[in-house]
């Protein structure tokens, strides 16, 4: 949560079981993340895009 926080700001969604980021990119503009027993997949993707699109300015 914090790191997701630190990368992409203050959760839109929060209190249930699911905690959802929004994303600077078009198409898929969000990274949900679950509280209890969820997987980093989905906001490690999203830091190397976010960190991709820096490198390419």
């Amino acid at each position: 949560m914090k790191v997701c926080e630190e990368y992409f700001g203050t959760a839109r969604q929060s209190g249930t079981s699911h905690a959802v980021f929004k994303t600077p990119w078009p198409g898929d503009p969000r990274v949900n993340i679950q509280n209890d027993k969820g997987k980093a997949n989905q906001v490690l993707k999203a830091i190397e895009k976010l960190h991709e699109g820096k490198n390419a300015n």
